[in-house]
Order: C-alpha cells, then sequence, then structure tokens
C-alpha cells in the first residue's frame, strides 16, 4: 500500500475520532467527570503521551526565543480552546458541537487576512458572510431542550468562542512547524498546557473519585485523552507529510457527518431543520473560504 492511500486512511480516521468525539465526551459529562475535570484529563494524558513519544525520535532544541511563541500557541490552542471546546459541548449538544467546530476554516482565512494582509476575492467574502448565516441560523432559531444540555445558547457560544479561538492557534503555529517538527512542538505545548489550566481543572481533576469509575466510562475517558487528544495530532501530522494540506482540509466536511449520525445512532441528540439548514450554509461558506482561486491568463 503506498503512502498516499495510507494517508488518505489516516486523514479519515483522525476525522472520524473527532466526529465520536462530540457523543462520547459528551456522555462522560458532568456525571463521570466535569468538563474542567476532563479537560485537565486531556492535557496531562497528552502530555505524558508526547513526552514518551520524544523518547524515540530525534532530539532537538527549541531556541529560547521560541518559547514566546509556543506559550501563546498553547494559550490559545490547548487552553481557551479546549476549555471552551468541553464547556461548549457540555451545555450544548453533540450536533451543535459538530456544525459549529466546522467554522474553524472561516476564522483561520478571517485571521490570515487581517494578520498576513492575505488578498480577499469577492467568492471568499460570500463565502464566510453564508458559513456566518449558518451558525446565526443553528442559534436564533434552535429550540431544543435536552436535559443533558443545561444551556444550549451558553453552549453555542462557547463553541464559536472555541472555533476563534483554534484559528488563531493555527495560525500562530505555523511558523514553528516550518521549524521543529511536530512531536517537538507538540510536547512543548502541552507541557506548558498543564499550567495554563490548572486553575480551571487542577481542583476539580484532583476531586475525581477514580476508583469508583467503572470501565465503560475508563474506555471513554482513554477514547477522549488518546484517541482524540494524541492520536489524531499523529495521524493529521502523517496525512500532511504525504498529502496537500488543502487535501487534508476538506476532510472537515466528513466531521459534522459522522457526528450527527453517531450522535442520533446513540440517541443523545436530535437533528432539526435549523440543524440541517445549518450544516448545509456552514458547508457551503467552508467550501467558497477553502476553494482556490483560479487565476486567468
Amino acid at each position: 500500500m503506498n503512502k498516499r492511500i495510507l494517508a488518505l486512511i489516516a486523514a479519515i480516521v483522525a476525522t472520524s475520532i473527532f466526529g465520536f468525539n462530540h457523543t462520547i465526551a459528551k456522555e462522560l459529562m458532568p456525571e463521570v467527570l466535569s468538563p474542567n475535570a476532563l479537560l485537565y484529563s486531556r492535557v496531562l494524558g497528552a502530555a505524558i503521551c508526547f513526552w514518551f513519544v520524544s523518547l524515540f525520535t530525534k532530539r532537538e532544541k527549541v531556541e529560547i526565543k521560541d518559547f514566546k511563541l509556543i506559550i501563546i500557541c498553547a494559550i490559545f490552542g490547548m487552553g481557551l480552546n479546549m476549555i471552551t471546546a468541553l464547556n461548549g459541548l457540555y451545555n450544548s449538544t453533540p450536533i451543535n458541537s459538530s456544525i459549529i467546530t466546522t467554522l474553524a476554516p472561516i476564522f483561520i482565512f478571517l485571521i490570515s487576512v487581517i494578520l498576513l494582509k492575505e488578498k480577499i476575492s469577492k467568492r471568499k467574502y460570500a463565502g464566510v458572510f453564508i458559513g456566518f448565516i449558518g451558525t446565526l441560523t443553528l442559534i436564533l432559531l434552535n429550540e431544543k431542550s435536552l436535559e443533558n444540555a443545561p444551556n444550549i445558547n451558553l453552549g453555542n457560544f462557547y463553541l464559536f468562542i472555541n472555533s476563534i479561538s483554534y484559528a488563531l492557534y493555527f495560525v500562530l503555529v505555523k511558523p514553528l512547524t516550518e521549524k521543529y517538527n511536530m512531536i517537538t512542538i507538540m510536547k512543548w505545548l502541552f507541557l506548558f498546557s498543564i499550567f495554563i489550566n490548572m486553575p480551571f481543572g487542577l481542583v476539580e481533576f484532583m476531586q475525581v473519585e477514580w476508583v469508583e469509575i467503572n470501565n465503560t466510562s475508563f474506555i471513554k475517558i482513554f477514547y477522549v485523552v488518546f484517541c482524540t487528544t494524541f492520536l489524531v495530532y499523529l495521524l493529521n501530522l502523517y496525512a500532511l507529510k504525504n498529502l496537500k494540506a488543502s487535501t487534508v482540509g476538506m476532510f472537515i466536511y466528513l466531521q459534522p457527518v459522522i457526528g450527527i449520525l453517531f450522535a442520533i445512532y446513540r440517541g443523545a441528540d436530535k437533528l432539526t431543520i435549523p440543524d440541517i439548514s445549518s450544516v448545509l450554509l456552514v458547508f457551503a461558506g467552508v467550501y467558497l473560504v477553502s476553494k482556490k482561486t483560479t487565476k486567468v491568463t
């Protein structure tokens, strides 16, 4: 099997893991772990995994001047990003989470325009507008009332901030990826994230009665910590090394489809007309923003 096929499989598996995670993580909160306890489990577990893997990779020395950017990236990528993701998922629903997180490419584009002064075409303007209309459709026309979703509008707002935070991280971390390998970057990012998230998650993490957690819940925790937080980064890294970034980016369309179908299958959420309208509009917006402009000669 050639590297391209393996890379495509890696991208599909990574996207699928994220899709399933919306429901699996939701099922853990708050009965098994609070959102912040799960947050701290993720960063602590991922840090251990990346530092362990780094023992078997070529050692790189990070320049002192780059640690400032690493800390900033950790704040947005492993701090604010994960805090809003889990608290948003806890308050909202798996379907809302899977749809709103798909906005990330639009925010990545907007931040690139602002920070990197990239030119913007009319088609991309339209994509941004359509994508935001899709999100507003989900938020303003939301009539869901689920027992395990205490404040859906607040949760959707958290998820909206989550997409912005991830986009900032994605743009800011780019210079580091051109200088160091991904294992080096990730082990430092997650190490700093342990301290960044201490005020939010350490106390609740320490209060968890781990011996009272059943095997099924432990499997779900393992999935969120190892598969979603650690394995996905490695799979995406392999995919990015062997495929174009635009090709890997297209797999984001698969995530909400898997997330929606799995949530319905598990009975964790229900699909409504606003959900369908929103996901179609967000898909259209992301497509228009992500599509390369063809130059006429």
